[in-house]
């Protein structure tokens, strides 16, 4: 039985809510540590809009300890006995990167619409293929690029649309942790790139601010860890009528971690852009408050992943498929530029074929 979402007056990407309607009851797939934030932060929203009610992990122990932290009814220890389960209405995927495709088919299959951790699936054809099936079933699926969702980009795509730094023409971004002990980072195996890992935040910036327009040449390089996939990568890519963007990786050291958009008129600097509460403009500094939580989070600025969930439950009201500040085609376009950078470096997946 289909749920309804109620809505009093639709505007794009602007609704107002009539809030007299259930719940959206999400199921958690994996229990690991950015699904512990995720959690966390739907609990800053009022529990008549979001709900968790199960969480699901391969060690039944696993699910059970995670249920029982955040109060969540019910655990199972397989993915499969989750997406059975008919009282959960969409799933987040925390999982690690290779399973992504295989979960969130798993989840389409038994009708739930599916918000994905990025990257979306391995490569770009992956990606095609896993948004071709939710299509087929008919149901939403979003990739969980939550630095889309908070309210500075909001900011940013105003400066740019009102001409506040004119023409739009360089876009720098520097990226780096020191992530050599993480395995999910450097792993083969499990997926791990810098590429993939960090690397999409990067692109996926370069991509917002040049919206509508596709690079007409990437460069790349970068060094491969003893596993074979790469810890660092420096990226150039070349728009139409000379724009650029030149984006740092770096999974072994301290970056500055601010992105800076450079314009005939002046620039817009963003720290921690990926998921911003600031921005510097030419007329002065903007603040958004992230959500207010006294969680304990893995992950700076986790509390702001309040802001995806929400983007979800906005576009299941509407009736969406997928969310319009992350299209199909837009995770389609990251996951050909992010095999491109990796073919440069030299970094090559089972996936791949």
């Amino acid at each position: 039985m289909k749920r309804n979402f109620c809505v009093s007056k639709k505007l794009y990407n602007k609704v107002e809510y009539n809030y007299n309607y259930m719940a959206l009851r999400w199921g958690i797939v994996s229990a690991g540590r950015i699904s512990n934030d995720f959690t966390c932060a739907l609990q800053t929203h009022p529990e008549a809009h979001h709900k968790v009610v199960a969480v699901a992990a391969r060690k039944l122990g696993d699910a059970q300890e995670f249920a029982t932290r955040h109060n969540i009814p019910k655990a199972y220890g397989s993915y499969e006995d989750l997406a059975k389960d008919k009282d959960v209405d969409v799933v987040y995927i925390g999982s690690i990167n290779p399973s992504h495709l295989t979960l969130s088919k798993l989840m389409l299959d038994h009708g739930k619409h599916v918000l994905c951790e990025k990257p979306l699936t391995m490569n770009k054809k992956e990606t095609e293929e896993l948004i071709g099936h939710a299509k087929a079933k008919g149901l939403f699926l979003m990739e969980a690029i939550w630095s889309r969702t908070f309210p500075i980009y909001d900011v940013l795509t105003e400066q740019i649309a009102n001409g506040a730094i004119g023409d739009v023409l360089q876009v720098n971004v520097e990226f780096g942790f020191p992530l050599t002990s993480v395995d999910r980072v450097n792993v083969k195996e499990l997926g791990g790139s810098a590429t993939l890992d960090i690397g999409v935040y990067a692109l996926q910036f370069s991509q917002y601010v040049y919206r509508g327009l596709k690079p007409v040449s990437v460069t790349a390089s970068g060094n491969l860890n003893k596993h074979g996939v790469d810890d660092t990568a420096s990226i150039i890519l070349m728009y139409p009528n000379g724009r650029t963007s030149v984006l740092t990786l770096n999974t072994r050291v301290q970056l500055a971690n601010c992105a800076t958009v450079y314009g005939t008129k002046g620039m817009l600097k963003i720290p921690l852009f990926w998921s911003p509460s600031t921005m510097v403009t030419p007329s002065g500094t903007v603040q958004r408050e992230l959500p207010v939580s006294t969680a304990k989070y893995n992950f700076l600025n986790s509390n702001g992943l309040a802001y995806e969930a929400e983007e979800v439950r906005h576009c299941l009201a509407q009736g969406l498929t997928e969310s319009p500040k992350v299209t199909h085609a837009e995770s389609l376009e990251l996951a050909e530029l992010m095999d491109t950078v990796r073919k440069a470096i030299g970094v090559y997946f089972p996936q791949d074929g």
